[in-house]
Formats: structure tokens, sequence, C-alpha cells
């Protein structure tokens, strides 16, 4: 049955997060497991507290890990995260439990797996709007594969039409009435069992009809090691995919603001300078050629970002496009181009980190560094360089982590193939049309300073299109 007219209705999102994490193999809940800088339940509650639809956000956690939801709550960052409880022993029970506590008045109430971070605005929407009209509604996307039926012992016995059956997802809506009922009902079947809200309904009061709304490939769910590693991908794209800031967003972000860049004399770094001066920042440059600034020597590194301190009395953003490409066989390479590599790449890098954060954390500021395409898979001739670089992204992510408490960004930019002089030595003069402007990395990293974002690995790509397949995002680049 349909329900009468529930568009004055509150709306409470409940997010589910009793789940241990034992299928990932951490000895934490996995909604605490932290991607992209945060923990999976985090992203979870920045998407439904960011949601215009959502008055409320309720979390149900695991019992005895209640203090890292404690954590985010006293950020003051999502004010609608009003409640956090312990949860049950089982899903059901924590379902019950919410609504014991989400009392007797009628709202609109949204049941959501704390471990599906990437739920979107327009989900979340469809759902309550749908809980105008019906008492309840699921979230499903079709199945893209052949769905089949077998037997205890094991043997294909079905294969039900595909184009009926669809996946299910959260959020799961209610009017918490019509929940309420269903699971009254249920209580008194001894033999009562389901994984979960929307099958309580449908056995217990079948009379009310479920809407299903669609969800998204996107709406995933991390519960297998593997998905860690594509919600981290995800979480990139989302990053890389972000539309072009408006220049008085960019002004408003870095007017008299402090940019400190290493490696500024030429190529990225060079146009990460001029677009931050268009823009009202206060910039300084260092470099071997220009300033004598080895990043490698802590002193140098010290020396420099001291006297930007001085001259402005903050320091804002950090920008480390330094790099040193040695393109030879492992065999050939010399002593010098051996250690020269790893201090330029990943010694002045890790310096630079450690002397930045005294002055990033007075200002809530950002690092930014520079990988390379070749971080996702070492090819020959590269093996330093992509060495290097791979762990520089590794280390950017460990550092989001470790600078979540200080209030410190930390993000690298993974640029297409870039026209810099670093390049054309490496490779001579190649087709403009197949490389990047460096304008355009610099802009993207103007961008990426001046967002919220941290942990992120974030794609520069030389087309400028927007990667929309999680598919074409694990495929290496050339």
């Amino acid at each position: 049955m349909t329900s009468s007219s529930g568009s004055d209705l509150r709306t409470v999102a409940v997010v589910l997060a009793g789940g241990v994490g034992a299928r990932i193999g951490f000895n934490l809940p996995k909604q605490l497991i932290k991607i992209a800088g945060k923990s999976v339940v985090e992203h979870t509650i920045e998407a439904l507290n960011d949601s215009s639809d959502v008055d409320e956000v309720l979390v149900m956690m695991t019992p005895g890990h209640l203090d890292p939801i404690l954590a985010i709550r006293s950020t003051g960052k999502y004010p609608k995260l009003t409640r956090i409880l312990e949860g049950g022993s089982d899903r059901n029970q924590t379902t019950q439990l919410a609504i014991e506590a989400l009392g007797d008045d009628e709202v609109k109430v949204l049941f959501h797996d704390a471990v599906r971070p990437f739920v979107d605005n327009r989900i979340i929407h469809d759902c309550v709007v749908a809980l105008d009209e019906h008492s309840a509604v699921d979230t499903a996307i079709p199945s893209a594969d052949t769905i089949i039926e077998v037997s205890d012992d094991g043997f294909l016995i079905d294969v039900p039409p595909r184009s009926k059956l669809r996946r299910g997802q959260t959020p799961q809506g209610f009017r918490l009435s019509a929940i309420r009922a269903a699971y009254e009902k249920a209580q008194l079947d001894p033999n009562f069992t389901a994984t979960d809200d929307c099958t309580v309904v449908l056995r217990y009061t079948p009379d009310v009809r479920i809407a299903v709304v669609a969800g998204s490939d996107e709406n995933m769910k991390v519960t297998e090691p593997i998905d860690i590693a594509m919600a981290d991908k995800l979480f990139q794209l989302r990053s890389a995919t972000a539309k072009e800031l408006a220049e008085e967003t960019r002004v408003a972000g870095l007017e008299g603001k402090t940019v400190v860049v290493f490696g500024g004399g030429y190529g990225i770094g060079a146009e990460v300078c001029a677009v931050a001066k268009d823009f009202g920042a206060h910039v300084f440059s260092y470099s071997r050629s220009e300033t004598k600034t080895h990043v490698q020597n802590r002193q140098d590194v010290r020396d420099a970002l001291k006297a930007a301190a001085e001259a402005t009395g903050r320091i804002d953003y950090v920008v480390n496009s330094t790099g040193l490409l040695a393109v030879s066989r492992l065999e050939d390479a010399s002593d010098d181009i051996v250690y020269e590599t790893i201090d330029v790449n990943l010694v002045g890098s890790i310096l630079i980190a450690q002397e930045s954060l005294p002055y990033l954390r007075e200002t809530a500021g950002q690092l930014l560094n520079f990988t390379s395409s070749s971080y996702t898979r070492g090819r020959g001739g590269y093996s330093l360089y992509s060495a290097t670089k791979a762990a520089l992204v590794n280390f950017t992510q460990a550092l989001a982590d470790e600078w979540v408490v200080d209030g410190v960004r930390v993000n690298v930019i993974n640029p297409d193939r870039t026209r810099t002089p670093l390049r054309t030595k490496a490779f001579g003069n190649e087709p403009a049309d197949t490389l990047l402007s460096a304008r355009a990395v610099a802009l993207a990293s103007i961008d990426t300073l001046i967002s919220s974002a941290t942990g992120h690995v974030i794609d520069v790509r030389r087309d400028g299109s927007p990667v929309d397949s999680l598919a074409e995002a694990l495929e290496d680049d050339d």
C-alpha cells in the first residue's frame, strides 16, 4: 500500500556501522580503515551530512569502538551528526536499537551501510522523495552478470531472467512507523532472520509495497581487501574529475596567502609560481639553479622555509615539484645517479615534509607533491625514477593519515605526459599535441591546494576529459 504525502516529515539518516572487518583482515572495524585521509565511516558521514535532504545523522557503532566516532563529531565539521550509539550483535538488532532511539514521532529514516562511502546526493534525494508517497524504498542497480541458483549440493538448478534482477544497495528508506511495525511482527517469528531491512518489510508486512530507486556502480560496499584499493581509486577519480574552479574562487583561496615552491625554477614548478602570483599569493621559489637550494640538504630546506615565513609571517602551502629523471638500464646507472635520484626524489621530499609541518600546522595548510604515471607500474629504463615516485605516493597517503590531527592536508599530483625541460632533456622534442602544458598542470595544482581534499592522488589528463569508469582508471597510463 502507499501512504499519504510525507513531504513535511524530517529525514534521519542512520549509519549502520556494526561490522568488524573480518573479511578484510584488519584488527579494527572495517569502517575505521582510512582511505584518502579519512576513515571510511567519516566519508559516509560527510556524504549524508552534506545532503540538503537529510536533517539528522545517527551512527550505530560497533560496541567498544565509539571513541573514533566521538572524535569525528568533536571536530564540529558535521553538525547534523547528533547521536552516536552502540549497535547490536547483528544487523537486525542494530536496526531495532535505532528504531527505539528514534522515538515515537513519525520521520523518514534512511538506513545506510557505513562502508558505502560513495553514496551521492542524487541517490539520497531519490530515496527521500520516494518516501513522500511510499512507506518503504530500496536502492538497487541492474546486474551485469548472469545470476544462477544452485542446490545445496552445488548443482545449478535455475537461471532467473536477468532483466528482473537487481543488486541491492543502501540507503534503504522507510516511514518509521512502517519499519517499526515490520520488526514487531518479525519478533513473533522464532525463526526470524534477514540480511537487510527491506526483507523484513517484505516478509512480515507484505501489504506494504517497496519502491525501488536507482543506485550506482560507484556506491560500492567496502568489505573485501580488493575493495580498499578500488575505493582509494574512486576517491582519486572524484578529485580528478572535479570541475575546474572559477577565477574568483582561486583568488579567494590564494589572495594574501604564502606559497613556497621547491623546484620553482622551471617547468611545472615555475608555472605554479606564476599562476599563484596571478591569483594574489605571496610566492617564494627555491631551486638548485636559481637559489642554490638542494632539497636533499635539510639546512637548505629549513633556511628556505624560514625566509618565507619571516617575510610574510606565515606559510599556507608548500609545493614540492622537484624531481630527477635519469633514463637508463639499472646495470648502467652509476653510484652517483642511484644516490642522487633517491636523495632528490625521496629523501628531499621527506625533509621538506618534516620542515614544513610546523608552519602548515599554524595555518591548516597543505603540502603538495608530484608523482609520475610510472608510479603505477615500473618500466624498463625507469627503475629508479618509478620506484621513488611510487614511494612518494605511499609517503603522501601515509602523511595524510598522520597529519589529520594537525589539520594539515597532503596530496600528490599525477600529471599525464607534460611538456617540461626535464622531459625534453630525457626524450627530446615530441609532438606538442601529445603533451600537457605545464600551465594546465599548475592550474590543477592550485585547485587542489585550495580544496579540502587530503590523501588523494590527483590525475591530470591531457584531454581534460573526466574518467567515467573504474576499469579505465585502473589501466596503466602510457
